[in-house]
């Protein structure tokens, strides 16, 4: 599947607006599958604008230079002003903010509640748990 939308994003048969729409609908949603339960380190965060800037990349590949005539990678504001979406990380922070209004309405005999906030009922047996 990802050496299927790498040859697509490079295919020069696809125009650019249909590579981003493939970004989108495809990548973005296989990448950000149950980013409301994530805790992002500052690593993590960073590997995540590493591969966002890098499918860009890929999609409007390099430019020529109009005074030297060199073909040169896009720098990351360039990328930031051909594709007007917002930043990975921004879409992440706004999911988990959205996730937890959705909580807060929920009542607290509703399970998800009661794991995100830590109100456990019972108690766990003393010992080692045994496997049968």
């Amino acid at each position: 599947m990802l050496s299927f939308s790498a040859e697509c994003l490079s295919s020069s048969l696809l125009s650019k607006g249909i590579k981003i729409k493939i970004y989108r609908a495809i990548i973005l949603s296989v990448v950000m599958y149950g980013c409301e339960a994530w805790s992002l380190t500052m690593r993590e965060q960073h590997r995540l604008r590493v591969f966002g800037n890098r499918v860009l990349r890929r999609i409007f590949g390099p430019k020529r230079d109009t005074v030297t005539g060199e073909w040169k990678n896009l720098r990351n504001k360039e990328l930031n002003n051909l594709h007007s979406s917002p930043n990975i990380i921004w879409v992440i922070k706004f999911r988990r903010k959205r996730w937890a209004g959705h909580m807060g309405h929920m009542g607290e005999r509703r399970v998800v509640y009661r794991v995100s906030v830590g109100k456990y009922e019972g108690k766990r047996p003393l010992g080692r748990s045994r496997h049968i």
